[in-house]
């Protein structure tokens, strides 16, 4: 039961990283989110899209849960399991919380801005009217694989708007 719970993680955070390849290959950070329901059935997926949307709050979590909303019809997300490959910020945290979400699975810790388990824990404080459940470094060498690379890359090669001095 343990392996094949695993493998089903495991399956939803590939589906996840691709995303993520896409989100990069369009110049978004490359994070991906997948929503499934109670019945392991896909109801939502998401990629970063703060820059092509020109919205601060359009984090591939956030993205994500509104469209979970939309399909149930309903803001509470009990009995769902968010899948992202980067550790939510305080932002997605604190929607993650809201949303009621019973499982919460992702890759990479974030040590600059990670607010589940890295630089914050608001989940298990007080501040959190849910208690989340929490399986971080699925896939996680993968997942931070593909931001290192992804940023790596960004640095060798100029931004287009980088002659305009902004």
């Amino acid at each position: 039961m343990l392996d094949e719970t695993y493998q089903r993680h495991k399956a939803w955070m590939e589906q996840t990283i691709a995303i993520a390849a896409e989100a990069g290959a369009a110049g978004e950070v490359p994070v991906g989110a997948i929503v499934v329901d109670a019945q392991d059935r896909l109801i939502a997926k998401a990629a970063n899209f703060r820059e092509r949307g020109h919205d601060p709050t359009a984090h591939a979590e956030i993205m994500a849960l509104r469209q979970a909303g939309q399909v149930r019809r309903n803001w509470n997300l009990t009995g769902c399991t968010l899948y992202v490959t980067l550790e939510p910020c305080p932002m997605c945290a604190g929607a993650i919380a809201l949303s009621r979400i019973s499982l919460l699975v992702y890759g990479a810790d974030d040590p600059k801005a990670g607010a589940v388990r890295s630089v914050l824990n608001l989940p298990d404080s007080a501040a959190s009217n849910h208690r989340l459940a929490v399986l971080n470094g699925m896939l996680e060498a993968q997942c931070r694989e593909q931001l290192q690379t992804w940023f790596a890359e960004r640095r060798r090669s100029p931004r287009p708007d980088s002659a305009h001095g902004s």
